[in-house]
């Protein structure tokens, strides 16, 4: 590799060639390499094959297509997107390394992140979770990836093959980064999965799962919605019947030969028809998520935590103040929510302690609205309380864990999202550019670069030692070890 503007590796399915950022401290960037085979045809519905492979020198300059997805639900917080999804060539990597990477022999520790998108949008290829500047900054290789989400990734119709196959298609690229990571200067022994919100609970469950815990050194999770239970499988195979009779798939009907069959953009729009029929006002959970007992999903977290799964792996956790705005602050059905009303759709989750609870909440906000003290009530509920228990029994365990809050808001804030679910995203990857005019955002001046530094510096920090040298690790129900960022 002589080049090292246009540098070209070799992987296990051919040769691929990237191309340097500018300046001399920039990284190497390879996108759109495929890791499995493209889930089209007979392979929809399927889990991931290898791919097939290529002869010469494939250019890896461009991100592959999202994977089929509606717009996120939270484009009002992070900014719109214009659909860019294609199934055919959707399952590709992106890897991230600094320049000196490629040359000097010596192999660096990996961090392969997850996007979020609440198990059914989001793309590792997206501009968004651009990783170059964080390996340059932390001198770490960078990897994201795309895996199947919505009812490409999440039906659950295991009699056809299908179940879990966005967790398989993760675990897919883990085995390729073990196979290949060394020739981009990675090394293979030193892997941190991480990723933000669904992302979070991905990067955690392959943490826990026999079938992938060897990947795996360290772990970084960010605002994983721990609150949110597996998938039980019976609900799962309830909402796939549901699925199949919107889309008009008769009974006894070769399922996997009509689901095959239907065009991708039939498929998201019987997906869409199902989230309005299923959806509950104060209810986050996505029509389709990962099920308990199927592929990657062998155990609730808790109890993989208390066989000691999560033993000896150095864990970064931790959330943004004030998570759950980002689903509830456009929502006029909570906005405009009477205590009465607060109180119902409490009681819906948390049954005869709605009242006990509501209340200890409405005294921490003497002045909060029953909306603000219903959203305060979610951020713990579906994020922080889960991120703490986590925390807490590892550490209790004797295992490296750091814990931080992530409490950036934007200087103007007329939707009041405070520090919002996502807003610690373009201060980790310094990819403030790619939020125009994003809400949760606001600005960007010296001070939201220094912050994002301190941020991406801490976390890289984390990825090569399992450790962060001036921050103090966490101890259990010790609320002044948890780090604030702001």
């Amino acid at each position: 590799m002589a080049d090292i503007e246009n540098p070209v590796v070799a992987t296990d399915r051919g040769k691929v060639q990237g191309i340097a950022a500018g300046g001399a401290g920039g990284a190497v960037s390879f996108r759109g390499i495929p890791y499995a085979a493209s889930p089209v045809g007979e392979l929809r519905f399927a889990a991931p094959r290898p791919h097939p492979g290529w002869t010469g020198v494939r250019e890896a300059v461009r991100s592959g297509p999202a994977v089929p997805q509606g717009p996120s639900r939270l484009e009002q917080v992070m900014g719109h997107r214009t659909p860019d999804w294609n199934e055919d060539g959707s399952l590709t990597v992106n890897v991230f390394a600094p320049r000196g990477a490629l040359a000097d022999g010596a192999s660096r520790p990996v961090l392969v992140w997850w996007h979020g998108g609440g198990f059914t949008s989001g793309s590792g290829g997206w501009d968004w979770y651009d990783g170059g500047r964080l390996a340059a900054l932390g001198d770490i290789v960078v990897v994201t990836a795309n895996y199947r989400v919505g009812p490409l990734g999440y039906l659950y119709l295991p009699e056809i093959g299908a179940a879990n196959l966005g967790p398989q298609d993760q675990a897919a690229v883990l085995r390729w980064v073990r196979d290949n990571i060394a020739s981009f200067g990675g090394d293979p022994r030193e892997v941190t999965v991480g990723g933000q919100s669904a992302g979070a609970y991905s990067a955690l469950s392959l943490a826990l799962d026999p079938q992938t815990s060897g990947f795996v050194s360290r772990v970084l999770v960010q605002s994983g919605p721990f609150g949110l239970a597996p998938q039980d499988p019976e609900d799962a195979a309830e909402n796939a019947e549901t699925y199949l009779r919107l889309l008009g798939v008769p009974a006894g009907a070769d399922t996997a030969k009509a689901l095959r069959a239907l065009p991708a953009e039939q498929l998201l729009s019987a997906y869409g028809r199902l989230a309005v029929r299923i959806a509950r006002p104060g209810n986050a959970a996505p029509p389709m998520y990962p099920v308990l007992g199927a592929p990657g999903m062998p155990r609730t977290w808790q109890r993989a935590l208390t066989d000691g799964a999560l033993e000896g792996k150095p864990l970064l956790i931790g959330t943004t103040a004030d998570e759950a705005t980002s689903f509830f602050a456009f929502d006029p059905h909570i906005q405009h929510l009477t205590t009465a009303g607060a109180l119902d759709l409490l009681s819906a989750q948390a049954g005869d302690r709605a009242r006990e609870i509501y209340d200890a909440y409405a005294a921490r906000l003497p002045q909060g609205t029953p909306a603000q003290v219903f959203t305060a009530i979610g951020t713990d509920a579906l994020f922080r309380d889960g991120s703490l228990e986590i925390a807490d029994h590892h550490a209790a365990g004797g295992n490296a864990t750091h814990v931080y809050e992530f409490d950036y808001r934007p200087a103007e804030d007329p939707h009041s999202l405070g520090a919002a679910h996502c807003v610690e995203l373009p201060f980790l990857f310094n990819t403030f550019d790619a939020y125009p005019d994003s809400p949760m955002l606001g600005g960007v001046g010296d001070a939201q670069r220094a912050l994002g530094r301190e941020f991406g510096t801490a976390v890289a920090e984390f990825v090569r030692t399992g450790s962060v040298h001036d921050w103090l690790p966490y101890a259990p129900a010790t609320a002044a070890r948890i780090r604030h960022f702001a």
